[in-house]
């Protein structure tokens, strides 16, 4: 599941983006509302994460536009702008809701996860494929009923795969789909851990395949 971070501190950005990283989260960070509204327009973001006190901005005030764009985005303001007419202000003004620094890291993770558990409209199915069932919104995957634990990212590129099920996927759709904007982006890795997937797929007797379309991208298909 992805997070965009909107924060211009490079220290804070990092230290909630590797806390919830170690949750299982892809976490993008932009450091001006600027780039919040191109990173937005790239990837359906389940959640962000917004600063107020941006260099181009208040963020607070860009709520609407946001949620213009990206109707079912939720939004946790996180500002050290921490009054509580403020925060009325906030919540009364379309964010779902307001986190004051300094923070506690587990406290915002738990938010984080308390926002994510209340659907907009429906909780999505889970995608089925052969022998597997992949639930997106608790990152479970199920091998003919029982768990079939994954690493993060074999999770995130697994789940692009089955989402587009038969169908081939581009490689620059997989790698976004596996690496944050600031996560180190090598071939060689990655095609390492496309090699790693099928193998476990394989071994597991999932009944899907990943296949190479050259030129294309890969395709996760069905065995009958």
């Amino acid at each position: 599941m992805r997070i965009l971070i909107v924060e211009d501190e490079s220290d804070m950005a990092r230290l909630i983006s590797r806390n919830l990283g170690r949750m299982g989260f892809v976490c993008d960070v932009a450091p001006y509302l600027a780039h919040a509204f191109e990173a937005l327009r790239s990837h359906p973001y389940e959640l962000m994460l917004l600063d107020r006190r941006l260099p181009d901005g208040d963020g607070m005030e860009a709520i609407p536009s946001i949620r213009a764009l990206r109707p079912g985005v939720r939004i946790i303001v996180v500002s050290a702008i921490d009054a509580p007419a403020e925060k009325v202000k906030g919540l009364d003004g379309g964010a779902d809701d307001y986190v004051s620094k300094p923070f506690d890291p587990e406290e915002l993770g738990a938010r984080v996860r308390a926002r994510l558990r209340l659907p907009i409209g429906e909780t999505p199915p889970p995608i089925r494929a052969g022998a597997l069932s992949l639930d997106v919104l608790h990152r479970q995957v199920s091998l003919n009923g029982s768990p079939f634990l994954l690493h993060k990212r074999e999770f995130d590129l697994l789940a692009e795969l089955l989402t587009h099920v038969n169908c081939v996927v581009s490689r620059t759709t997989l790698f976004d789909a596996v690496y944050g904007f600031d996560d180190a982006r090598q071939d060689c890795a990655f095609d390492s851990l496309i090699s790693r997937l099928r193998k476990r797929l394989l071994e597991a007797d999932a009944m899907v395949e990943i296949h190479l379309v050259r030129g294309r991208g890969y395709i996760l298909m069905e065995m009958h």
